[in-house]
């Protein structure tokens, strides 16, 4: 018994120490990718939007805001909506898959203290569950997107909901907006994770797990 205590207590440890590192590491304005999986919506995404077969496919993504001691996520989620998140929770909340951060390159950070003001105001809305572009809710890239839009830091793309290896809408899209007796938004303006992780004006600094 007591050996099984020993064994958790330093589990425990190299937990906390492990997210305190990261936490060192973190800056605020970081964007922190999420990798995204095989099935249901994440899958549909990553299937229509993944830009390199060498590299994770992402589909969540938030920013990072460290002040008065604390350190949290910003990001739209289907949960919540657009809500702020402790890094130990946003952490935990995606504990099986692996966490990318991003950081904006030196001459761009000056865009970051009105991008979290931006986000700050942002948050309260609603999950943008179709994908067309509102004002009045958000999806993860576009929350982030719009945090940043004063600055020009990232670019708006035609959307796509096409599968490469078909040619033809993805069936998983087809299905979705069916469903809710709306047209496919191909060719709309909008944005995805892994078109925003491209961007020229940012780069990888560390994976988190």
């Amino acid at each position: 018994m007591i050996r099984i205590i020993g064994i958790l207590v330093l589990l425990m440890f190299s937990i906390t120490s492990c997210r305190t590192h990261y936490v060192k590491q973190l800056e605020s304005g970081d964007m922190i990718f999420v990798e995204s999986n095989e099935q249901n919506l994440s899958g549909a995404i990553s299937r229509v939007t993944k830009v390199d077969e060498h590299n994770i496919s992402f589909d969540h993504m938030g920013i990072v805001e460290k002040a008065a001691g604390s350190v949290n996520v910003l990001h739209a989620t289907t949960q919540g909506g657009s809500i702020k998140q402790s890094l130990n929770d946003f952490i935990q909340s995606h504990k099986a898959r692996r966490l990318v951060v991003y950081r904006l390159k030196d001459e761009y950070k000056n865009a970051i203290p009105s991008a979290l003001v931006r986000a700050n105001q942002m948050l309260g809305k609603p999950y943008n569950y179709l994908y067309i572009p509102s004002d009045t809710a958000y999806y993860c890239s576009d929350f982030i997107e719009r945090a940043f839009r004063e600055s020009n830091i990232f670019k708006l793309e035609p959307m796509t909901f096409v599968n490469p290896a078909t040619k033809e809408v993805d069936a998983y899209w087809k299905s979705f907006y069916d469903k809710h007796n709306v047209e496919v938004p191909e060719g709309l303006l909008g944005c995805n994770p892994n078109g925003l992780s491209h961007s020229d004006k940012i780069e990888k600094v560390f994976m988190i797990k």
